[in-house]
């Protein structure tokens, strides 16, 4: 099988992202392994669910669409958690944005999901997720950043729906 991740991709153009971070009642997180083929980035690796955003969608339409082709999943409690953004200006491409949401789900409702982008679903916790090989890092990121919060520092979202903790 062809290896398309670092140069077989073909040419890519980021955009804006809307990503799931399925938290389970168990405390795992819901998990994709992207497909093997060009066209996509990071191609065999382990990510989120969510994808990008099109033209004239807000970031929570876009997150329920996403998830509704990629795991025949109807959502309507995904919560804001955190957001990244790249720079491409480099590119001629400015600025982009990659926003999480957490969306928890019932470990009884994963038999009713269909995968329909991706080889595989898969179930991790934290750690065992963080130690596969090949992970999307940006999603990797956040994964940690949600599993290492601290319970005892309170979070506030202000009207930018950026977080910041009330100790700052």
């Amino acid at each position: 099988m062809n290896d398309y991740f670092m140069g077989g991709e073909g040419l890519l153009t980021p955009g804006n992202a809307a990503v799931a971070l399925i938290f389970l009642n168990d405390g795992r997180y819901l998990c994709q392994l992207r497909s093997q083929k060009p066209g996509i980035f990071y191609p065999d690796h382990w990510g989120l669910f969510g994808g990008a955003v099109d033209s004239g969608e807000c970031a929570e339409d876009g997150l329920k669409r996403e998830l509704l082709e990629e795991l025949a999943l109807e959502i309507d409690n995904a919560e804001y958690f955190t957001e990244f953004t790249f720079d491409f200006s480099f590119r001629g491409l400015g600025r982009i944005w990659r926003r999480y949401y957490l969306v928890l789900l019932d470990n009884n409702e994963l038999n009713r999901l269909r995968l329909g982008e991706g080889r595989e679903m898969r179930v991790f916790t934290a750690p065992e997720l963080l130690a596969q090989p090949r992970v999307v890092p940006y999603d990797a990121f956040a994964v940690w950043l949600h599993a290492t919060q601290r319970p005892d520092v309170p979070i506030r979202q202000n009207s930018d729906r950026q977080l910041y903790s009330q100790n700052e």
